[in-house]
């Protein structure tokens, strides 16, 4: 075993593979902070919000203010540093800080592919992406390398390998294989593109999509991985991805997957990649650095490797939950299910003073926007989060032994809305922890799957 380790990190690649990977993460990552900024996003999510609801373990974390810009505008000057590859080291630490204190400042937010990103930008912070077709090794020929370690380039398509893996495995459950939910739902209201329109009303087409898109994620890094199926598979993410985007609002998400997808190719095609963009810009080739390292850095390794083990196990944390995973959401998210619900909720908040005895009902427009106030309503830690808020707002105005109590209802995957909350529970007394929420009444009903 010994032997095979020693062995595998011994092994060298083409540098160009990770500085074709560099460049268009950096490019996805300005065009998506641009898009951002310019759609007037900031604004609406991060500086008109009351309150904003925070990651358990993460409350310090706050927006900014109208300075929450600045996060934006770092964000933008640092992914076009990634691109041209200058002051690389520094441009992807501010990056993955800005990037990621943006995602952590409002849960309301959370998209499993700004967890990707973040993922992505965490990793690359270890490795020398900078060490080819960067300004970097243009200003330092000492920097410009030929080869470097396999395992810098694996361990991105490893990350590659757990996001559509897990994806697969997500769906293998009832509701998306048995009733091809929640497509049923969504597919149809696309009924006015042209030619896919009308095929989209049609039953058997949504169950086409459903084992369709379930086997793909679960093949696709087979596919990948594998040299004589690799451009069968990347025709296969391009046609995925842009079917996707055509059919969901989901940013630019497709597109960095598509350009992700790349790393698997071998390194010839990235050299070409390199050489026709070298041309097009007239820039002189550099002479390669005798810079060798086969043995692989310690520290960058195990954070790396740690970090991986990680991404591996966290998915099945909802194991050690006995209620219904889609239910409760309980080790939901961090864990690669991607648009596998649709739930809508209701949920009226009552506050009591027990000292008056006087109670009055909160109209949740007073405090959420309409977006925040969707995701409340079906997420019982928002709303455990927005009884506190409450409790609290109401005991600095002068009101004393304040008891939050909600009466709510949720309907997931087409059935019929249930009741979620104990409404005879003090939501003020309950505190937020990894501990089941025995607050939450049941589920009536079951979806069997992984």
């Amino acid at each position: 075993m010994e032997t095979y380790f020693n062995t595998y990190f011994s092994k060298e690649t083409k540098t160009a593979n990770l500085a074709v990977f560099r460049v268009f993460f950096g490019i996805m990552m300005f065009f998506s902070t641009l898009r951002f900024l310019s759609y007037g996003w900031v604004d609406k999510l991060y500086i008109q919000p009351k309150f904003f609801f925070s990651y358990y373990g993460f409350e310090w974390i706050k927006p900014l203010g109208v300075y929450t810009y600045a996060l934006f505008i770092v964000c933008l000057i640092s992914s076009f540093l990634i691109i041209i590859g200058y002051k690389y080291r520094y441009s992807i630490i501010v990056f993955f800080l800005c990037f990621t204190y943006i995602e952590l400042m409002d849960k309301t937010t959370y998209l499993n592919h700004y967890y990707f990103v973040s993922c992505l930008s965490f990793l690359l912070l270890f490795l020398p992406a900078n060490r080819r077709f960067s300004l970097d090794a243009y200003l330092d020929n000492s920097l410009n390398q030929e080869y470097i370690p396999k395992w810098n380039v694996d361990c991105i398509k490893v990350m590659l390998f757990i996001v559509y893996f897990y994806a697969g495995l997500a769906k293998l459950n009832s509701d998306w294989l048995l009733e091809a939910m929640p497509l049923k739902i969504w597919l149809p209201s696309n009924y006015d593109l042209p030619i896919l329109g009308s095929l989209l009303q049609k039953e058997w087409v949504h169950y086409a999509f459903s084992w369709g898109g379930a086997l793909y994620d679960l093949m696709i890094p087979f596919l990948l991985l594998y040299k004589p199926t690799r451009w069968f598979g990347f025709f296969m993410v391009v046609v995925f991805h842009v079917l996707t985007r055509i059919l969901f609002p989901i940013g630019v998400f497709p597109f960095v997957m598509i350009v992700s997808a790349l790393i698997f190719f071998d390194s010839d095609f990235h050299e070409k990649l390199i050489h026709k963009s070298s041309k097009l810009m007239k820039l002189k080739p550099l002479n390669n650095s005798v810079v060798g390292q086969r043995f692989p850095r310690k520290i960058p390794l195990l954070i790396i490797g740690l970090f991986l083990l990680i991404q591996l196990l966290l998915p099945w944390r909802y194991l050690l939950y006995q209620n219904e995973l889609f239910w409760t959401e309980e080790g939901y998210r961090f864990s690669w299910r991607v648009m596998l619900m649709e739930k809508a909720g209701y949920a009226q908040f009552k506050v009591v003073d027990s000292a008056s005895g006087k109670s009055f009902l909160i109209d949740n427009n007073d405090f959420l926007t309409s977006f925040q106030e969707k995701q409340m309503s079906t997420q019982p830690d928002f709303i455990l989060q927005y009884a506190h808020y409450l409790a609290d707002h109401f005991s600095e105005n002068g009101a004393k032994n304040i008891e939050v109590y909600v009466e709510s209802y949720v309907a997931i995957n087409g059935r019929l809305s249930q009741p979620y909350v104990d409404p005879k529970v003090d939501l003020a007394k309950e505190k937020d922890s990894f501990a089941p929420k025995n607050w939450i009444l049941n589920f009536n009903d079951d979806i069997k799957g992984l």
